[in-house]
């Protein structure tokens, strides 16, 4: 039997979490994992405002009491004075992971130059590693997934391709990928048999 994995989808919007506007960041997660786990999983869903005490509490309460292995983030990544994600982020965090932010920048900066005012994090905190992403669905998914060509060949691998090793190596459960849209990256002594 495949182990669940607990995945943390935390919106962060002040218009989004007072209901000015229908949330668009959870249900872009939810669809897209949808997509690209075939392992079991799990959302633990938060919508929030951004709030620096409240996204801090948050992040505590999914990683050390609902028992996530992953907390994904949208929102609240730039420069504005009421973006706050990333020192919440960094707050909680054990370890810094700088590669997950520098990644996603550069596959942004593919569409647009204001890619370099984003300042994602990722850090793992125990067991669970915690990602800051971008707010718009369409990045969402570019960031994790990565560039295609016309031809439908990869351009540019997305984010999550190391996600699932990442996950192996701080105790977590072993997730797998649908290969046609994210194809998770391990060494050769870490892939395991596939499971039906």
């Amino acid at each position: 039997m495949r182990e669940e994995i607990t995945i943390g989808l935390v919106s962060i919007s002040d218009r989004a979490s007072d209901g000015t506007y229908e949330d668009q960041g959870i249900p872009a997660l939810q669809d897209w994992l949808a997509k690209a786990l075939t392992s079991p999983w799990r959302a633990e869903t938060r919508l929030i405002p951004d709030e620096r005490p409240m996204i801090e509490r948050t992040l505590l309460d999914l990683a050390d009491t609902a028992g996530c292995s992953l907390i994904l983030t949208t929102g609240g990544t730039g420069p504005a004075v009421r973006d706050v994600t990333p020192e919440a982020t960094l707050a909680v965090g054990e370890k810094e992971m700088p590669g997950f932010g520098e990644e996603m920048r550069r596959i942004s900066l593919n569409f647009v130059p204001t890619a370099i005012l984003s300042r994602q994090v990722a850090v793992i905190r125990g067991k669970c590693l915690i990602v800051n992403l971008p707010g718009q669905p369409k990045s969402i998914r570019e960031t994790l997934e990565g560039l295609r060509e016309a031809d439908g060949t990869v351009a540019h691998v997305g984010i999550f391709a190391a996600i699932p090793y990442c996950i192996d190596l701080i105790g977590g459960p072993y997730v797998e990928t649908d290969e046609a849209v994210i194809k998770a990256f391990r060494p050769k002594n870490a892939i395991r048999p596939k499971q039906g």
